[in-house]
């Protein structure tokens, strides 16, 4: 069809041009020339499109490599042939040779766009009825991508109704044909009056506030919102209209995730002796696998609980019999034993992930978190010192910033006594600080799922606290990364964009589960709990470091000596926590609290009688 087409195309054209420039009043010499000239041309014409493949499927049918290609091929043949008619042939028609390839090759185009678009509209109206109705939020690059990829496929998921983009000077723009309905604000009433079932956010980095009010707006119509990945999950950095999916919670974290510059990681751990505690657990477990895939020599996993290192084990070898010396069964409460550990690993780099982290229970045992958080870390500090360990990283949280909880405090000191033996000794000892990990073991992703699955209700402490969040991974990541571009004694800190609201994470996942009778309860802020999360103290400014996604702080030192006195004496231990920033902390957040919301005071009468007894 494309070589009969492309002929009748010269014929027209030659027919054309002699009617338009010479009438028909050629004499007979000039007939006889160019008639040869035009029956070479489509010889020519159609045997070098075969050879260079221009026939034969080598680029789709009306696209731009294809008329590229074409328009070369017609080149080529009418200057060769030209020049050599002009040269050789004295009564040929100069003209001829210049005029009729150009209205040959726009005849040839334009027959191509014309097959393009009506197969396509037969296409389009055969599965159209099997497609999914959808707006396109967003008219920018990522949306022109989805359009055009809906336009493409032979069988697309997608029907696409209309755009929405909130930029108001795009309002008469057309995206593959499809018209811009309206902004943001108009979104309800365009899923309404298109009948659209879905929508397909597709903007490269939206805010987790934009992104909870188009949940919002689509969950109160009955529709359902999808989005483009972000560019980190795309396979060349290009839109697939298989990866879209449905928002998830990562979606509220509205920045892109922490890289690890591995190159300079690798050469922290390949072929070294890597000693990771808490590895049982969800952060310890996640770091345990990526540094096993850098290729260290040897890799110990410490932890208490048997049945995590079993899983650990399990998940980064195949099995779990726990009969070689990779898996380290030692409380870090225990010196003499952690000691012996340390000493026959001979370790050239400890990551510390073993503690206590959640906030109430440590509300109401101070001491158990003492002895973990605090004198755990020191022993751990103590015996990679005396063993000559070269780097250490200690996994510290947010909540050390400003802290108002035992927990917050006691990783505070944790960080001050890491910060003592980086800088007393000059060793590579850092801590790394980060917030909320997304699906670790007793996130609220894990509580809020258990409820949801009992019917309810999800419990909230107050309808506005927010916390910053990060996902497995990317906390891994970032104490890699701190163990690379770390100096003795910082902090490091991960940008972590936005602070999301609880109630929204909650929220989303009530709609994923599509059990929407789920009823919301607010509780009221925990004793030591903040309204909002912060990543730097009030006397910490945080500097940039050598990644663009992590910033440095310094905490004061603090000596041993300050720690160590005899683990019974519960009250001075509560006086070195210090509980009445903790009871301030419970003032204020009743003080912040809205009447009808209550402050659970469930343990501050422990923690009161604990300072008074201090």
């Amino acid at each position: 069809m494309m070589v009969g087409w492309d002929l009748f195309c010269w014929i027209l054209a030659f027919v054309a041009f002699v009617l338009i420039r010479y009438d028909f009043q050629l004499n007979e010499q000039q007939w006889m020339a160019a008639v040869v000239f035009a029956g070479a041309l489509m010889l020519a014409h159609v045997a070098v499109g075969f050879v260079t493949h221009q026939y034969l499927g080598r680029s789709k049918v009306a696209s731009f490599a294809e008329v590229t290609g074409l328009g070369l091929l017609v080149l080529a043949v009418s200057s060769v042939l030209g020049v050599t008619f002009m040269a050789f042939v004295p009564s040929f028609p100069r003209a001829l040779a210049l005029v009729m390839p150009a209205f040959a090759l726009v005849g040839m185009a334009a027959g191509r766009l014309a097959f393009r678009v009506m197969f396509g509209a037969s296409r389009r109206s055969a599965t159209e009825q099997d497609a999914t109705p959808v707006i396109v939020y967003g008219a920018g690059e990522a949306g022109t991508e989805v359009a055009r990829l809906v336009a493409s496929a032979p069988e697309s998921r997608y029907r696409i109704l209309g755009f929405i983009d909130d930029d108001r000077h795009k309002r008469f723009r057309r995206v593959h044909g499809h018209r811009i309905l309206g902004t943001g604000a108009d979104l309800k009433d365009a899923i309404v009056d298109t009948g659209a079932e879905q929508v397909v956010l597709a903007m490269g980095s939206p805010s987790p506030t934009l992104i909870q009010r188009i949940s919002d707006d689509c969950t109160a119509v009955g529709a359902k919102l999808v989005v483009v990945p972000p560019v980190r999950e795309r396979i060349g950095g290009r839109v697939n209209l298989n990866e879209l999916r449905e928002f998830n919670v990562v979606d509220l974290l509205g920045r892109r995730q922490i890289h690890t510059d591995l190159s300079e990681i690798a050469s922290l751990v390949t072929n070294k002796v890597v000693l990771i505690t808490g590895a049982g657990g969800s952060i310890g477990s996640e770091l345990s696998r990526q540094v096993h895939h850098l290729g260290p020599s040897k890799l110990f996993l410490l932890d208490r609980d048997e049945s995590a290192l079993h899983s650990v084990q399990l998940s980064i070898y195949g099995n779990g019999l726990l009969d070689t010396d990779e898996t380290v069964l030692c409380d870090i409460r225990d010196y003499r034993a952690l000691e012996s550990v340390v000493a026959d690993c001979k370790p050239d780099l400890i990551i510390h992930a073993a503690a206590l982290k959640h906030l109430p229970m440590l509300e109401r045992f101070p001491v158990e978190g003492w002895k973990t958080n605090v004198l755990g870390t020191l022993n751990v500090l103590r015996c990679a010192f005396n063993a000559g360990v070269p780097r250490v990283v200690n996994v510290s949280t947010d909540k050390a910033a400003d802290a108002s909880s035992v927990l917050g405090q006691s990783k505070r000191l944790a960080e001050r006594l890491t910060s003592f033996y980086a800088l007393r000794h000059g060793l590579n000892y850092v801590s790394v600080r980060f917030g909320n990990v997304l699906g670790s073991r007793g996130s609220v992703i894990h509580s809020f799922k258990a409820q949801i699955e009992r019917g309810g209700p999800v419990t909230v402490t107050h309808p506005e606290v927010t916390r910053y969040f990060m996902t497995i991974p990317e906390a891994c990541e970032l104490v890699l990364q701190a163990a690379a571009i770390g100096k003795p004694g910082d902090v490091l800190v991960l940008d972590m964009g936005q602070p999301v609201r609880i109630v929204d994470v909650a929220k989303r996942l009530i709609e994923v589960s599509g059990r929407h009778d789920i009823e919301i309860r607010y509780t009221g802020l925990r004793p030591g709990e903040k309204m909002h999360e912060v990543l730097f103290g009030e006397s910490e400014s945080g500097v940039e470091s050598a990644h663009p996604l992590i910033s440095q702080v310094t905490v004061p030192v603090m000596s041993p000596d300050e720690v160590v006195f005899d683990d019974a004496d519960s009250d001075r231990v509560v006086r070195v926590l210090d509980s009445q920033a903790v009871i301030r902390g419970v003032d204020s957040a009743r003080a912040a609290a809205p009447s009808d919301v209550p402050v659970n005071r469930s343990s501050e009468s422990l923690l009161s009688n604990a300072a008074s007894r201090g």
